[in-house]
């Protein structure tokens, strides 16, 4: 299990999780993945991909622990990753675009105008059908996955920076500033809206009803999600929480948090006792200023595909080469009696003038 997070300090970071009865975070790695701030991390079962202000996604292949290419397809800020299951990955930038990129040969199937603004936020329903994107221009979409198009507008008054599906899809929950709004699929409707005293930076749901919110203050709340209740909350640390994730092993709920006070933490929730106060599991400090995190772990071959017809109709870039060029890195494990995380980085021969040779690509592509 590695756990990662991004920096403004353009470095991706790896710890090494050892779970037991006492959890630790080993440093094993950092690397410099971009020329500029990261933006977005996302994992699958097998890669995992950082989104950057350099407008480039970088890609790692876990497994054979080897820097697997970059992909450049977005003029702008990438601002929201998520793979959907093994087979694919959705990306969304500053240029109002959502790109559907197929994993297997790392090509652009498709490249749709989401926004008149920036895409802000996107999250893929469970079943793979649908989508549903938020941006600066002040609306909420809905995509139909199946055909490569649009399936409903809705305008909202102020624009929205969050945007995420419940597990089972049928509830959603959409952030605006402060406020997250609570939709029922069946009526597209807002059923209940919970506040936050400052902005809100990152939402989680822990199950269909319980919604985990941080955002520029200290503590974490657990909601619930029909009655808009707290459930509970605790400081997780010292300054704003940039991000958090969550995910389940082995009968556990691990509620994963990254804040601009450097510290990554990974914290144990009982579910059946949701009042108290999630156990700290372990914590690391990066010295960096986080701005995003993500928990990368071998899982069980992933099956999961965005349907056929979504990346085959109306392709937009069907002629497209993979924008991208396997390299191997030395992927060495950090000097692990360096204090506070201090650790080794890793030597990537970055090409210069990233922006030239895209510029380039995409004349040639003209």
């Amino acid at each position: 299990m590695e756990l990662l997070g991004g920096c403004y300090e353009q470095v991706l970071f790896g710890f090494a999780i050892q779970p037991g009865e006492n959890w630790s975070a080993l440093p094993d790695f950092t690397h410099h993945a971009h020329t500029a701030s990261l933006s977005a991390v996302a994992v699958n079962d097998r890669y995992v991909v950082t989104g950057s202000k350099d407008e480039t996604i970088q890609i790692y292949d876990m497994k054979k622990k080897v820097e697997h290419g970059a992909l450049m397809q977005h003029d702008g800020t990438v601002t929201c990753l998520e793979f959907y299951g093994s087979s694919h990955l959705l990306s969304g930038a500053e240029d109002g675009l959502i790109c559907i990129w197929n994993t297997k040969r790392w090509e652009c199937l498709k490249s749709i105008k989401a926004h008149k603004g920036h895409v802000t936020s996107f999250s893929i329903h469970p079943s793979g059908k649908l989508a549903l994107s938020v941006g600066t221009d002040k609306t909420l979409r809905t995509w139909n996955l199946v055909e490569g198009r649009s399936a409903f507008i809705k305008n909202i008054k102020q624009n929205a920076h969050l945007v995420k599906w419940s597990p089972s899809g049928e509830v959603y929950v959409v952030v605006i500033a402060n406020k997250v709004d609570i939709y029922n699929l069946e009526t597209a409707s807002i059923s209940g809206t919970i506040v936050a005293e400052k902005r809100i930076s990152s939402v989680k749901f822990l199950t269909d009803s319980i919604l985990a919110i941080a955002g520029d203050e200290e503590f974490v709340r657990l909601f619930n999600c029909e009655s808009q209740k707290c459930l509970c909350e605790f400081k997780a640390h010292e300054k704003r929480i940039k991000e958090i994730y969550t995910f389940e092993m082995e009968g556990l709920h691990i509620l994963v948090t990254a804040s601009s006070d450097g510290y990554l933490k990974m914290w144990s929730l009982d579910l059946e006792k949701i009042n108290n106060s999630p156990s700290l599991l372990c914590e690391v400090n990066t010295k960096a200023r986080l701005t995003c995190l993500a928990v990368w772990h071998k899982r069980g071959s992933e099956t999961k595909k965005i349907p056929n017809e979504a990346t085959t109709s109306s392709q937009a870039h069907e002629e497209e080469q993979p924008l991208i060029k396997k390299k191997k890195i030395g992927w060495a494990e950090c000097d692990k009696s360096s204090e506070g995380g201090g650790q080794e980085t890793l030597k990537k021969g970055k090409s210069a003038g990233v922006q030239q040779k895209k510029k380039k690509i995409m004349q040639k592509l003209k």
